[in-house]
């Protein structure tokens, strides 16, 4: 008889003896991340509700992560090493994305069963999702008094929000490669989100009719247009899951729900990227 190598017995080498050395559940800090399902309902599909949004914000912490060090290495003249972490960031929403398909199996009577007990709670204040959008450069410095109460998250966002955004960093790039830009926005207050310039439309359409020319900045472009598209993508399936499942109700966190969704989808990042799509 064939021996069968899928059962474990056959592999001779397995590690059985973990007294004195670090398993898999203890390096990825499992006994944590699994007890940390807590339902405030006895109804069944609570712990869809909990485990969706959980996972979303682990996903978004390491866009963050990578978003972070996207920033630093353009300012570092490190291109490639962006271009690497932007290009993971556009995978890592496409997860996100998916995930909106998973909760749209929750349906309106069945949230019904357990919406109450969530009070106030709502998406709406992630605090992670709000600094990617610091990081992108929608800065919005009233939402930060939501999370008045927690002093040290208070001052983190306020720095995020302070902070120059992955297009103020890409803009100056523009200005290394030796583009003549409005000095206004080379240099601006980073905290009041970033409303487009002449300067920077004619020089993101210099680049794109010298691709050779400037290829690095080429690739740093289509990038950004690849994390935007994702997010608006993000946002739109974030949008109708919610019209699916509440409809036009407000939020539990007291916003205008599927109205506010669809005002955020209008919001550009990048506009002059955009519009150069119309004006080459």
């Amino acid at each position: 008889m064939a021996e069968n190598n899928s059962d474990p017995k056959s592999e001779k080498g397995i590690h059985t003896d973990f007294r004195d050395d670090m398993t898999y559940g203890d390096y990825l800090q499992l006994d944590s991340i699994l007890s940390s399902q807590k339902r405030l309902s006895s109804h069944h599909d609570e712990m869809l509700f909990i485990i969706i949004h959980q996972v979303s914000e682990l996903w978004m912490k390491l866009i963050l992560h990578e978003l972070t060090s996207a920033i630093q290495a353009i300012q570092a003249d490190k291109m490639q090493a962006a271009f690497k972490m932007l290009a993971r960031v556009t995978k890592i929403q496409t997860q996100i994305i998916q995930a909106w398909d998973v909760l749209s199996t929750l349906t309106p009577a069945e949230y019904l069963e357990f919406r109450d007990t969530l009070g106030k709670a709502s998406g709406f204040q992630s605090y992670q999702y709000r600094q990617i959008e610091f990081a992108l450069g929608y800065k919005t410095k009233h939402i930060l008094k939501i999370y008045e109460q927690d002093t040290a998250l208070y001052e983190q966002l306020e720095k995020a929000n302070n902070a120059p955004s992955i297009y103020d960093v890409s803009i100056q790039a523009l200005a290394k490669a030796g583009f003549t830009l409005n000095p206004a926005v080379v240099k601006r207050d980073y905290s009041v989100t970033y409303g487009g310039d002449k300067t920077v439309a004619d020089a993101w359409k210099e680049v794109y009719l010298n691709v050779d020319k400037y290829w690095n900045l080429y690739q740093l472009a289509e990038k950004l247009v690849d994390v935007e598209d994702w997010l608006q993508q993000w946002r739109f399936r974030h949008m109708k899951t919610v019209e699916r499942i509440i409809g036009f109700k407000t939020g539990t966190g007291g916003s205008s729900g599927v109205n506010y969704l669809r005002k955020v989808l209008d919001h550009r990042f990048f506009p002059e990227l955009w519009d150069l799509r119309t004006n080459l």
